[in-house]
């Protein structure tokens, strides 16, 4: 028997063998990988959101070009993303206008998150395509995570788990209300 066959059978015999790892199923997120399922112009969730109220859709903030919401999927608490209301794939799409403002709510938004939730640094990032890791790659939008020195537990290495000590709702009212405090 070649080495490639005994080790398929040596695999086959480890099949419900428990292991130190702790699975976290997500089966609602296999249409953000599997090759073609990208979500449809008509189905995308940025051009829906703002036909939502702002709790519905977790918006933070409607400018005139680009809005804010909370990520449904959030890293971390006050996980937020900046989204122009145009139906863009990419940055180099983007106008100068949309530009403009989508780096000015950037700003705001790593302001409140940092006046309300003491942040003491942020992760900031685009993934243009879906060969780039794009979750939606059709709709344009950045990711405004805020982190904390602390914030580094064992959760994630350990046990696969992401500890989010407020609920979504609830971060979204503190960051609405911030956001017409803060500049």
């Amino acid at each position: 028997m070649n080495e490639e066959m005994q080790g398929a059978e040596d695999a086959a015999l480890l099949q419900g063998v428990s292991d130190p790892f702790q699975r976290l199923w997500t089966p609602h997120r296999l249409v953000y990988i599997q090759s073609g399922t990208q979500p449809g112009d008509d189905d995308c969730p940025f051009c829906i959101a703002p036909t939502l109220t702002d709790e519905q859709a977790l918006i933070v903030h409607r400018g005139e070009l680009c809005y804010v919401l909370l990520n449904l999927y959030p890293y971390n608490s006050g996980h937020l993303l900046v989204v122009p209301y145009r139906h863009i794939p990419n940055y180099t799409d983007a106008s100068p206008e949309e530009i403009l403002e989508y780096g000015a709510l950037t700003q705001r938004a790593m302001r409140v998150l940092k006046a309300i939730g003491g942040a003491h640094g942020f992760n900031i990032g685009m993934n243009q395509g879906e060969v780039a890791g794009a979750g939606i790659a059709g709709h344009l939008h950045q990711h405004v995570v805020p982190r904390w020195r602390n914030d580094s537990n064992f959760f994630p290495i350990i046990a696969q788990t992401k500890a989010l000590p407020k609920l979504l709702g609830d971060v979204r009212v503190e960051i609405s209300n911030a956001w017409r405090n803060i500049s």
